[in-house]
């Protein structure tokens, strides 16, 4: 398996890192979470320093950098997207899914063109909810209704054909095709994980996709053209790993939050075939 560490451990710092439950890194290389009382926070890029950017006043989820620079940030509390702009801390609201309103918007993913598709869990054991798709001025609202079983973690497929998703109870991953015209054609399932509970999922630079499981404690490597899983770090302690959730890459370096703990771990002797 690959070697992880402590990237930050906010544990007993001030501000306290508060269950971290999403993770995205900024082009200048710092790392920002959010917490269960709605904060925004940064890290540096070396890991020494946590600051608290911003703050929802609700319960943070996914949160994903878009190419404006935003920082865009899903709220369970405030059933809501919200973007945040990272050098004044000012929040807005993006959207609350429009016409069918969000019930638990999980994720976002932003394209190149900034486009935001959201996941939205509807309630556990109740299949439902779906993404939906915005413009980057807020407009769109539900894209696939296909019943999704707790829709979870996303992933733009590298060269933006489909939208991957998490579905937590399935469990497992599906991939949504974008059509020619934007829509979305019915959802397949790709990835079968018995056994687990996954959560997040990133590609890696190698192409592969990456899966951070909330039980057990660990992230999968799968390379989609096989089907073949393999461990990348595991933890039956929860310590280094604590219910691992979203995932994000800074070059070949793999950050994952944990939301059962107040830390970021950092897996930086990513070892590929």
């Amino acid at each position: 398996m690959a070697r992880g560490r402590v990237f930050h451990d906010g544990t007993l710092t001030r501000p306290r890192l508060d269950h971290p439950e999403c993770v995205a890194v900024h082009p200048d290389g710092s790392v920002w979470c959010g917490g269960e009382r709605g904060q925004i926070y940064r890290i540096s890029a070396d890991g020494t320093t946590l600051d608290e950017v911003a703050s929802t006043d609700g319960f943070v989820l996914g949160i994903a950098f878009g190419p404006d620079g935003l920082l865009y940030a899903c709220d369970l509390a405030h059933r809501a997207v919200f973007t945040v702009d990272t050098a004044s801390g000012a929040v807005a609201t993006f959207t609350d899914g429009g016409e069918r309103p969000f019930v638990t918007p999980n994720f976002a993913a932003v394209a190149p063109d900034g486009t935001v598709y959201v996941s939205d869990s509807n309630q556990q054991g109740e299949p439902g909810g779906g993404v939906y798709r915005f413009a980057p001025d807020g407009s769109g609202g539900l894209w696939s209704s296909a019943p999704l079983d707790f829709a979870n973690g996303l992933a733009l497929a590298p060269d933006g054909s489909a939208v991957y998703v998490v579905e937590s109870f399935l469990p497992g991953v599906s991939m949504i095709p974008i059509g020619a015209d934007g829509a979305a054609a019915p959802p397949s399932p790709v990835l079968s994980l018995p056994g687990t509970v996954p959560d997040g999922i990133a590609f890696g630079p190698d192409g592969r996709l990456y899966v951070g499981c909330y039980e057990p404690s660990q992230v999968l490597r799968v390379d989609l053209a096989t089907g073949a899983v393999e461990t990348v770090l595991a933890d039956p302690t929860a310590h280094l790993l604590c219910h691992p959730t979203n995932l994000a890459f800074r070059g070949p370096e793999l950050f994952t939050s944990n939301l059962g703990r107040w830390h970021v771990t950092l897996i930086d002797q990513l070892e590929t075939p």
